[in-house]
């Protein structure tokens, strides 16, 4: 089996960026990412901005945006289909939790609220989403009645939600789980459901059918809230919570710094050779955020954003993993 490699560089940063935070969201579009939402003190919602970081330049801005803008969250996520931003759920100031689907026009910077109250999905917050060129999908997370396992997908050409079959008990309601797209299918790797768990399950798109995955190799322990990445073939983990803290999310659980990379044709893990360019590793984090990139001519890599730290310090650096 091939090894798959990659070197972490640290980017630099000019302007007056989103600052400190986790619980935040972050999507690409061609060269700029887009952040929102996020806490820099526990389960306090820091504002409603959209911010910008430009690859090119690596420089920070904020857009002046208008339409309906969604209140500050945590616990967010967002994703990028065409020039549009998707923004789901989250929880507010009041530790509520939320279901509105909003988009954001990249073109014209402007909000619009999509879907509301009984249309969609429950409310929830650390849940995971993922695309592809049409679809916006939502999985799992914290509800107002424990933690969920549904599959929800948002069409974005027909305009509507769509709810796809249950995986049953053998998939746990989980927080802070990974969503990836490959292959025709989105998988569910490892999340909290109670205690980390290290359980991987796949639903095939065409037949509508779940599967619970047996893996092998160098298998990552159990976690959640970590990055995720799709690579072809391979889905690629890095950092995460492996121990929660005995205070919630009030404090700083066990962090991972190691990145593992899932095969999805052998089902076997492997972990990654890394080499740390000048300036450093991003070590142990989790609640960060995350998206694929291409980056300084490079191929796809991972760009981690922020994220909290073994000592409970929120952090605002940003690393780039260019796969090799």
């Amino acid at each position: 089996m091939a090894v798959v490699s990659g070197k972490w560089v640290k980017v630099d940063q000019k302007g007056t960026g989103p600052g400190k935070r986790s619980s935040h969201a972050i999507t690409i579009i061609g060269q700029k990412v887009y952040v929102f939402g996020g806490e820099f003190a526990p389960r306090v919602p820091v504002d409603n901005k959209i911010y910008i970081f430009d690859l090119e330049t690596q420089s920070w801005s904020v857009a002046e945006a208008s339409g309906d803008t969604p209140p500050p969250r945590i616990g967010v996520t967002m994703a990028a289909v065409g020039d549009t931003i998707y923004v789901f759920g989250g929880r507010d100031g009041e530790h509520k939790e939320l279901n509105e689907l909003y988009s954001f026009d990249t073109k014209t910077n402007k909000w619009a609220l999509i879907s509301s109250g009984d249309v969609g999905p429950p409310h929830r917050s650390y849940h995971s989403t993922t695309a592809d060129d049409r679809y916006v999908f939502i999985f799992g997370g914290c509800g107002l009645a424990g933690r969920l396992n549904d599959l929800w997908a948002f069409d974005v050409v027909d305009n509507k939600w769509v709810e796809f079959p249950s995986p049953g008990e053998n998939c746990k309601g989980r927080g802070g789980p990974g969503l990836i797209a490959v292959q025709g299918k989105i998988w569910v790797v490892y999340g909290f459901a109670g205690e980390e768990v290290d359980d991987v399950h796949s639903f095939d798109l065409a037949h509508k059918t779940w599967a619970q995955v047996e893996t092998s190799g160098q298998k990552p322990t159990a976690r959640s809230v970590f990055s995720t990445l799709s690579n072809g073939k391979h889905i690629i983990i890095y950092g995460g919570e492996i121990d929660p803290s005995d205070q919630g999310h009030m404090g700083a659980g066990k962090f991972s710094g190691e990145i593992y990379a899932l095969d999805t044709e052998t089902l076997a893990w492997q972990k990654l050779e890394e080499v740390a360019d000048l300036g450093g590793h991003p070590g142990p984090r989790g609640w960060c955020a995350f998206s694929g990139a291409a980056w300084k001519g490079s191929r796809k890599g991972l760009l981690v954003y922020g994220g909290n730290s073994p000592s409970n310090d929120r952090l605002d650096d940003i690393f780039f993993f260019s796969i090799n």
